[in-house]
């Protein structure tokens, strides 16, 4: 009976010496990094397999592999809908009416946005003329020539601020 124990325990220890060597050869196995959309983490490649995709080793660096979960089977709704495999389905169509709505809701948000840049220009041209005359706080031209230089910076960017707004209004249907 003790013979029998202390061949197992020697098994065992022996089973767990060869593990500890699998996972040290794969620990000591180089990780590469391959590009490309989705970048690729992988110590599964040979050396001449790496060069050849481009890839290039990872030293130094503790790798954490985390899996995502795997979607449920018959979960529908929006959660189905949004992933990518469903993106051309019939799933994830919107209703005519709906996509109306929603087209319009956006035209009026835009407007509004419009509307209030639009404001904000005029508002910025306005402190652009108003400030073409120098005051009594710059005595130094420099003060002058940097007050002037942010009042057209300014009135630049409400010109762009109403410039992408219109643009993204005339995409809408």
């Amino acid at each position: 009976m003790l013979i029998r124990t202390v061949l197992s325990l020697s098994c065992l220890v022996l089973l767990g010496g060869v593990s500890a060597v699998q996972a040290q050869s794969n620990a000591s196995a180089p990780v590469y990094r391959c590009p490309g959309p989705p970048v690729l983490y992988t110590d599964a490649l040979s050396p001449k397999e790496a060069q050849a995709k481009g890839c290039r080793t990872i030293e130094g660096t503790p790798i954490t592999v985390l899996q995502a979960p795997k979607p449920r089977a018959g979960s529908g709704g929006a959660a189905a809908a949004s992933t990518p495999a469903m993106a051309g389905s019939e799933a994830a169509r919107v209703d005519p009416a709906q996509q109306r709505g929603r087209d319009n809701e956006r035209r009026r948000v835009l407007e509004t946005e419009l509307r209030e840049a639009e404001e904000r220009l005029a508002n910025a041209q306005r402190e652009l003329s108003n400030g073409a005359e120098r005051r009594g706080d710059e005595h130094n031209y420099q003060r002058y020539v940097d007050r002037m230089n942010e009042l057209k910076a300014n009135v630049a960017r409400q010109e762009s601020d109403v410039q992408a707004i219109k643009r993204e209004i005339s995409k809408l249907p």
